[in-house]
């Protein structure tokens, strides 16, 4: 078992003599380059080690982790140990409350306007096409990244599809793995390297449905097993596990996909909308 008071970089020291040639070629690389690492998906530091996955997942091993993600987080949280990177990276320890104000909404508006570069519109299009062809469509996300499957879930029921949403890891294995062909699976993930995601999605893409994934890293995991990528800002490093402004794009990226849904579906899209309001107003007072 591993623990947070443990050193990483210490340990990978310390077991060097016991790695392989090209383990040991992993370990000088996260030695010399641990602020860079923080930001790689697990391919991509294999691409900079010149080596493979397998390669750098027998590391992770030698030192006793299971989860690159993990380990990933680990190294950062050493990093930023004495300071405030870890909540929010542009805040300083003696920034009074009128500077957190305008520095957290300057960085969510200033993201907010980088979704004009960052969103293809080609995939946007896809995506709902998807939406309207599509037998069943799934919503799966874990932890913060569930919340913004569920909001999408929430939008996308009110205009009257076949719409779920699972937030369990086990659930959503089970939903996924009894997908078919004319299903569409979106997967919410910031890192895109959520391992309940990616079992899922697995099963999914095994069953032979659309996959749709909404994440910030473009080279991580979920984008490769992805039909459809819809990518929010990653200007946070991977291993900030609320992801506060990922959070708030992904919610912006859900309303763009409804307001487009609804034009699609035209004075019917607009009716089950009215139909869904009158139901929800009966039950207030």
């Amino acid at each position: 078992m591993i623990f947070l008071e443990d050193s990483i970089l210490s340990l990978i020291r310390t077991k060097y003599n016991t790695l392989s040639p090209t383990q040991k070629s992993v370990a000088d690389y996260v030695l010399a380059n641990s602020e860079k690492v923080i930001l790689l998906s697990i391919s991509e530091l294999a691409k900079e080690c010149n080596t493979s996955e397998t390669t750098v997942l027998r590391f992770l091993r030698k030192l006793r982790y299971d989860s690159y993600q993990v380990f990933r987080v680990k190294i950062a949280q050493e990093m930023t140990s004495e300071s405030t990177d870890s909540i929010y990276e542009e805040v300083r320890i003696d920034d009074n409350i009128g500077d957190i104000k305008k520095k957290v909404i300057q960085l969510t508006v200033s993201s907010i306007n980088d979704l004009n570069n960052l969103l293809d519109e080609k995939d946007l299009e896809a995506f709902t096409h998807s939406i309207l062809q599509r037998q069943r469509i799934f919503f799966i996300g874990v932890g913060a990244s569930g919340i913004i499957a569920a909001d999408a879930h929430h939008k996308f029921l009110r205009l009257g599809i076949n719409a779920s949403f699972y937030g369990d890891s086990h659930l959503m294995s089970i939903a996924c793995a009894h997908a078919a062909k004319d299903d569409f699976i979106v997967a919410v993930s910031h890192s895109g390297e959520s391992r309940e995601i990616l079992d899922a999605v697995d099963l999914g893409r095994e069953r032979g449905a659309r996959i749709a994934a909404i994440t910030s890293y473009p080279g991580s995991s979920l984008t490769k097993k992805a039909d459809i990528v819809l990518l929010s800002s990653s200007r946070e490093t991977k291993y900030r596990s609320d992801a506060m402004i990922s959070r708030i794009i992904q919610l912006v990226i859900i309303d763009t996909l409804y307001v487009a849904t609804v034009l699609k579906l035209g004075a019917p899209g607009i009716k089950n909308v009215n139909k869904s309001r009158l139901a929800v107003a009966k039950k207030k007072t």
